[in-house]
């Protein structure tokens, strides 16, 4: 078992009898595991942060209509099967943030998008791994309140890697 593997088998127990599970105890009794597309080794990147100059606070609006404020530090670069793309990176008090939607939602992955948090390897160099994208928890019920993705974070490319539509 590779360390993907261990990840997701530890997520999904988590999920099925942890106390922090976004599953309503109905949901953790039928819970059989998550969907997640196969490693896909060309969707782990090391990319460079465009920092911007003078980053500043932005409002993201969640599922439930509150706001939630980051600040908007800059963007990376990256392509998938040819095609440029780029996303917004944003942090607060728990470090990066890349929430997105692609062109995979809503038939494949959770149509108000996905999340990832890229690690800073070193000074403006971080590591995305979209094998890592993960539904926020408003994905599996209501009762939750999630940052939905800003329009720039709105890809036409297909991200094939991750977490897929939770199925209840």
């Amino acid at each position: 078992m590779n360390d993907l593997e261990r990840f997701r088998m530890e997520k999904d127990d988590s999920f099925r009898i942890g106390d922090q599970s976004p599953l309503s105890l109905e949901q953790q009794r039928k819970f059989t595991g998550l969907n997640y597309y196969t490693e896909n080794q060309a969707l782990r990147l090391e990319l460079k942060l465009e920092r911007n100059v003078h980053p500043r606070k932005v409002t993201l609006i969640t599922s439930t209509g509150e706001d939630r404020t980051y600040t908007h530090i800059g963007q990376v670069r990256f392509e998938v099967s040819g095609q440029e793309a780029i996303l917004q990176v944003y942090e607060d008090d728990y470090g990066y943030f890349i929430p997105f939607i692609d062109a995979t939602a809503p038939e494949e992955t959770y149509g108000s998008g996905r999340y990832l948090e890229p690690i800073e390897l070193r000074s403006d160099i971080l590591y995305v791994d979209f094998n890592l994208a993960y539904n926020p928890y408003c994905a599996y019920n209501e009762r939750w309140s999630c940052p939905l993705p800003s329009a720039e974070n709105r890809l036409k490319v297909r991200i094939e890697a991750g977490e897929k539509k939770f199925k209840d």
